[in-house]
């Protein structure tokens, strides 16, 4: 059966407008600041961008059409998500930005209608940011999400939570939470989470200190946040309760392809001024890029980005079929969150003291691509899950053939 690649005519509209959008608009404001978003204004910004986005026709691709969105399978997102991300600015100008847009994804899955209506509309069109309370200090939630400490407990009326949380992203100014908090068994125990949709503004919620991290680019920082005998009615769960775990195979796996289609943006950013730069600068009698080690770089680069973009093609189109998809989107994450730096590192070696340079954007975006290797799993994770999958596959059908 033949396998066709090619786009709808829709779709290739919306990927130019994008892209012109993103390199006209966008960029600029964001080689003006540096890529650090608060330094550029922060939501002032975000509203501002926002707002020339839906003028452009280019704003929240992925959303229900319901609320204003253009209702994007995860297939079509990829090219499109791609294009915004070749500026760091550009995910949040289309309200693409994480978490954002793995808890908008979340909503439209799980939401009631009433929870639609108050958390995922407002999300949908920009009018609030929002953050996912999962991580906590050690010994709590990290990468492995089963040691979840905090703790939510039946009161009158609903629920008490209290917990510690950190590195959560978008914290400050969010206008919602979607807190992840145990409500049954103990730390370890694989089940017996439940989320929680909790406004901002709800008493016993603060956030606490920005976590000084490598990247200036997602607006709201990195936080930690605490939950002090936060009180929350029955309304306020997310689904059931103690489903949290099962719920949150729906966002990641989507939202770690996301950030692959984002992040590859940024790295074909980083080549394609490497490029520019090894085509026209003159060394040791010639062009840089007439020259064998450059020119090993720049294929470098090239295979890295065809490989992360079929291994995403790949993983997306399981996702829309209604597959788990845990093992290509394993596979997809951890080969582009490593390869992105590659791109970016060999970029920045062909650039010489330019690429170290604030002249160029490359050092901003080797800042802003390294978290991914630890950001939605660290690769040896992924790596662990990978080869257990394949190992145990086969222990099983060695089994079978006794």
């Amino acid at each position: 059966m033949a396998v066709d690649l090619a786009y709808s005519g829709e779709i290739a509209d919306l990927i130019k407008r994008t892209r012109e959008f993103t390199r006209d608009v966008v960029l600029p404001i964001e080689d003006e600041y540096g890529g650090d978003i608060t330094a550029a204004g922060g939501d002032e910004l975000r509203i501002r961008m926002q707002d020339e986005a839906k003028v452009a026709g280019v704003f929240a691709p992925h959303a229900p059409v319901e609320f204003g969105g253009h209702g994007l399978n995860m297939s079509d997102r990829a090219p499109v998500f791609e294009e915004a991300g070749y500026s760091l600015f550009g995910p949040t100008a289309l309200n693409i930005a994480a978490p954002d847009e793995g808890n908008l994804h979340m909503l439209a899955h799980i939401a009631n209608p009433e929870q639609r209506q108050q958390f995922l509309a407002p999300l949908a069109t920009g009018a609030v940011r929002s953050a996912f309370a999962m991580t906590e200090p050690a010994p709590g939630a990290g990468s492995d999400p089963s040691a979840l400490t905090t703790r939510a407990v039946r009161a009158a009326g609903g629920w008490r939570i209290n917990g510690h949380k950190w590195f959560i992203t978008g914290a400050d100014g969010a206008g919602f939470f979607i807190v992840m908090a145990r409500t049954a068994g103990e730390p370890g125990d694989r089940g017996g989470a439940t989320m929680f949709l909790v406004p901002a503004d709800a008493p016993g919620l603060r956030v606490g200190r920005h976590i000084d991290t490598l990247d200036r680019a997602m607006i709201g920082g990195h936080c930690e946040v605490f939950f002090e005998d936060l009180l929350v009615p029955d309304s306020a769960v997310l689904g059931e309760a103690d489903r949290g775990f099962e719920y949150a195979q729906v966002r990641l796996g989507p939202a770690r392809m996301t950030h692959v289609m984002r992040w590859l943006g940024a790295a074909r950013r980083g080549h394609d001024v490497a490029v520019a730069q090894v085509a026209r600068r003159e060394g040791f009698g010639s062009k840089l890029g007439d020259l064998g080690m450059v020119q090993k770089m720049v294929a470098d680069n090239e295979i890295d980005i065809a490989a992360t973009r079929a291994l995403l093609v790949r993983a997306c189109w399981e996702l829309d079929r209604g597959e788990s998809a845990s093992n290509s989107t394993a596979i997809a994450k951890t080969y582009a969150a490593e390869a992105v730096f590659r791109i970016v590192d060999r970029s920045i070696q062909m650039c010489g003291g330019m690429g170290v340079s604030g002249d160029l954007p490359l050092a901003r975006l080797s800042r802003e691509v390294r978290p991914f290797r630890v950001y939605d799993g660290p690769s040896e994770v992924h790596r662990w899950a990978i080869a257990k999958r394949v190992v145990g596959a086969a222990k099983r059908a060695q089994a079978d053939a006794r």
